[in-house]
């Protein structure tokens, strides 16, 4: 008896100490990062992510702040530009055209547009890096995606207004009315943000499990899938069929258009009425090289030919310095919109020589 209640002790003793050794493995074991269950980010469900990290500019602090200084001159120039060529359109009675009811609208979608990226941008900056929560990531992805196909929409029917005005200057007024110029617009309008809900929404249904850190100064779809820990082949093709339809359809539109354009021209008997004809079309033509040129660059490209710092820098081309490029273009060198500025400020702060 004793000899088998000495036996039968242990046993039991050893039995309790596994069913713990059991319990503490399968309930307490710390999660480390490779131990760490991967975080869902899908709309409508709890996740313990609830917020990226945008890295911004990999700089020296010196070299930031100078960036951001220059930057922010920058963006009060394009906040006070295309305020005053929206002042100056709305108050003067000799542009109420077609050509600069789309100059209006686009003055208001590109000051949207940089609502949206520059001010990130800034405080990225000044700070070495951001925060931004999973909404505030998705919202700002949205608006960056759906007014920046629709300034390419709204390039595409400028250029055919021109079309419609060199080509057909007799029926130009009856064809360009303002019932159709509202309807141009909306279509721009609809079809960008009704597609940008489409890609927003498939990107941000995919798994997040970590890093955090956002390679970018904004949310942009390229450098927010490289965090995805499933495979992000069908918003990437979205993204890229996107492309096709805004910016690849959209500069065969204006490539048409000045082919008809370019051939009226030529046809133009005195060379003042050719120099006249061209330098509507130049600061168009201007913005458009630029812009598409840019976004091609981006969104065309294989993405085994990728880099994102290289990405950043030709970001900044078409989310800064065409916007800058805009006002300049059609104010500066545009004879009816200088003097139309000039009518405005008379107006506005000498109204007794108005």
């Amino acid at each position: 008896m004793a000899e088998n209640s000495g036996k039968s002790c242990p046993t039991e003793i050893q039995l309790v100490e596994d069913q713990a050794c059991a319990g503490i493995l399968n309930e307490q074991v710390p999660l480390t990062p490779r131990t760490q269950p991967q975080v869902s980010m899908r709309w409508g469900n709890d996740t313990s992510l609830n917020e990226f990290i945008l890295v911004g500019f990999s700089l020296r602090p010196q070299l930031r702040y100078v960036l951001f200084a220059t930057f922010f001159l920058i963006y009060m120039f394009i906040l006070i530009a295309n305020m005053l060529i929206m002042m100056a359109i709305r108050l003067d009675n000799a542009l109420h055209t077609p050509m600069y009811f789309f100059l209006f609208i686009l003055s208001i979608s590109e000051t949207c547009y940089t609502f949206v990226i520059i001010p990130n941008m800034l405080a990225t900056l000044l700070s070495g890096g951001k925060p931004i929560s999973l909404v505030g990531c998705a919202l700002q992805m949205y608006f960056f995606m759906s007014l920046a196909e629709t300034n390419c929409g709204l390039l595409a029917v400028m250029g055919y207004d021109r079309y419609m005005a060199i080509c057909h200057p007799l029926h130009y007024t009856v064809l360009m009315n303002p019932r159709v110029c509202a309807q141009l617009v909306s279509v721009c309008f609809f079809s960008s943000f009704l597609f940008s809900v489409v890609t927003v929404y498939l990107i941000f249904q995919l798994p997040y499990c970590g890093p955090n850190r956002i390679d970018h100064f904004f949310c942009d779809s390229a450098p927010v899938l490289q965090l995805a820990c499933t495979d992000s082949s069908i918003p990437e093709s979205i993204v890229f069929l996107a492309a096709i339809c805004f910016i690849v359809t959209a500069l065969l539109l204006i490539l048409i258009s000045y082919i008809f354009i370019i051939n009226a021209i030529l046809k133009i008997s005195s060379a003042q009425g050719q120099r006249k004809a061209f330098s509507t079309c130049a600061a168009h033509l201007t913005v458009v090289v630029v812009h598409y040129g840019c976004a091609a660059i981006i969104y065309l490209r294989p993405k085994s030919a990728r880099s994102l710092e290289q990405d950043k820098l030709i970001t900044v081309s078409y989310t800064v310095f065409t916007p800058l490029l805009n006002p300049m273009m059609y104010s500066l060198r545009n004879k009816e919109m200088r003097l139309a500025l000039q009518r405005t400020m008379t107006r506005m702060f000498c109204p007794q020589e108005a």
